[in-house]
């Protein structure tokens, strides 16, 4: 077996390995923290961060949640850095944030943060202060979840299927997951603008759909060859 079948059997391992039931009460905690106003706040570090931020923009045009990342405002993460420590980072913000009752902590993270092993103790310190002011907590992990999986209300964990690519598969799936909430007919407010495109041209061609359309595409070039009617 290639890697490339290696790799992509272990995602249809992972995949059938998920637990259906914590993505579908994720989903009911994300409504509940919308329907009381409440917004929520992603935490990640690493690749996980830069998912955070593309989580941002979904959950928030897609599933009308105020939603936002730490790591979204480079000024202010590296001064804290700088001036505070890396461990405080989150915590701090969270505060200033006035992180409360009504709100939300969603953790993307492969480890889950652990102060023992100092591997993202930004994460456990902006956790501890998370269930300190009764925020609720989420997330989408690795392994076996770290202290996140311990404090929180409800996540899932990402199955490990092969230690080599646990890294890979964990940030993978955290776009599978956060994707399947916003698209869950319990969050999305709005469908996606290609979704929306599509089923327009759907309906713009559908008179036409007797006509032959034939695709010809010249050897050697197959990227700069389009469609003839």
């Amino acid at each position: 077996m290639s890697y490339v079948q290696q790799y992509l059997e272990e995602a249809l391992a992972i995949t059938r390995q998920l637990d259906v039931q914590c993505i579908e009460a994720m989903a009911l905690l994300l409504r509940e923290v919308r329907d009381q106003g409440g917004r929520v706040f992603f935490i990640g570090v690493g690749g996980s961060a830069a998912n955070c931020s593309h989580a941002v923009n979904d959950f928030r045009k897609i599933a009308g949640i105020e939603a936002y990342t730490p790591t979204d405002n480079v000024a202010e993460l590296t001064a804290r850095t700088n001036d505070e420590g890396w461990s405080s980072v989150f915590v701090e913000w969270l505060k200033i944030s006035r992180l409360g009752p009504r709100d939300a902590i969603f953790v993307m993270s492969v480890g889950g943060g652990s102060l023992e092993q100092n591997i993202s103790p930004n994460i456990v310190l902006a956790l501890q202060y998370a269930k300190s002011v009764q925020a609720r907590i989420t997330g989408v992990l690795g392994r076996d979840g770290g202290f996140a999986a311990t404090v929180a209300d409800v996540c899932v964990i990402i199955p490990t299927v092969n230690p080599e690519t646990v890294t890979a598969h964990s940030e993978a799936f955290q776009a599978v997951v956060w994707h399947l909430l916003v698209t869950h007919p319990e969050l999305r407010l709005i469908h996606g603008k290609w979704e929306s495109v599509n089923t327009s041209l759907s309906t713009e061609l559908t008179p036409r759909m007797s006509e032959e359309i034939k695709i010809t595409v010249s050897p050697g070039s197959p990227s700069k060859q389009g469609p003839t009617v």
